[in-house]
């Protein structure tokens, strides 16, 4: 099944009372555009959704990444407040890629709500295909009774990769593009580099220059060569937001769902004495 709606599709269930719709437009350099890019103009019956105060718990310094995964009950309660119920379909966007969108398939995922889709290309194929608009603030939504129980299998964490350096059934997939993974640029966090081990797999690269997703075929082919009997992928980024979005291409392309390393680059680093690995691994 899909992990994908395009736009005819939700443009065909906007009145649908089972579906809930979620604006995650997000500007990393500035935290507060996407509230007002909401304000200006989204999907008619859709909800923002905050990646920092509605998506991620409080940093931690010195011991978490940039964005922890938020308390399982604090996000199940937002959820619910903004109308989520267990049999919810529930329909996420973002500016187009997905690249922050893919965050709360994910975390629905989590909870034990995979009624999720992504809507294909986002806002931008939306006011491409010449749909409208709403500037309405939306009314306050009837509270659902959405009930999320995290799922730990679906992580990994620092013990478990550094214990498993030397597996060979464990690959890591790491979401940056290619010069912050090998360390010619970092623009972001203090250190530079990748885990050792891991191979670079850009998540840009899982949408055409259409912006729209590759066809499943293509997703697939990009991970083939992790494709072996047993093989356990597991996928980071800077601060486990842009991996949800090699999470999904897996499992749109139908293999095995990767599983996360929540804490990611930002949190590999906090600890001095965790290697770090630079250039491209073959």
């Amino acid at each position: 099944m899909s992990q994908l709606i395009d736009t005819q599709t939700l443009a065909e269930r906007l009145e649908d009372s089972e579906l809930c719709l979620f604006d995650l437009r997000f500007s990393l350099e500035q935290p507060g555009q996407g509230r007002l890019d909401f304000a200006a103009g989204h999907i008619p019956g859709a909800r923002y959704l905050h990646l920092d105060d509605d998506l991620s718990a409080a940093v931690v310094p010195g011991q978490t990444g940039r964005h922890p995964l938020p308390d399982p009950e604090r996000l199940s309660a937002c959820l619910r407040r903004n109308g989520v119920n267990g049999d919810s379909l529930v329909v996420v966007y973002d500016d187009g890629p997905g690249l922050f969108a893919a965050r709360l398939w994910w975390l629905l995922r989590w909870l034990g709500h995979e009624r999720v889709k992504l809507l294909n290309g986002g806002l931008r194929a939306w006011v491409a295909s010449g749909r409208p608009l709403s500037s309405d603030t939306p009314r306050p939504a009837v509270e659902g009774n959405f009930q999320g129980r995290a799922d730990h299998a679906r992580l990994i964490d620092v013990a478990e990769i550094l214990k498993r350096q030397d597996d060979p059934g464990l690959q890591l997939l790491d979401a940056r593009g290619a010069p912050r993974y090998t360390g010619e640029q970092e623009p972001i966090d203090p250190v530079a580099g990748h885990i050792p081990g891991a191979a670079c797999l850009p998540c840009v690269a899982n949408v055409g220059a259409d912006g729209l997703w590759l066809p499943a075929a293509e997703l697939a082919a990009r991970f083939k060569p992790w494709q072996g009997e047993g093989q356990v992928l597991a996928c980071y980024c800077g601060s486990g937001v842009t991996a949800c979005h090699n999470i999904l291409a897996a499992v749109e392309a139908g293999l095995p769902e990767p599983r996360l390393y929540a804490g990611s680059w930002s949190e590999w680093i906090t600890d001095p004495q965790r290697p770090v690995a630079t250039g491209m691994t073959p």
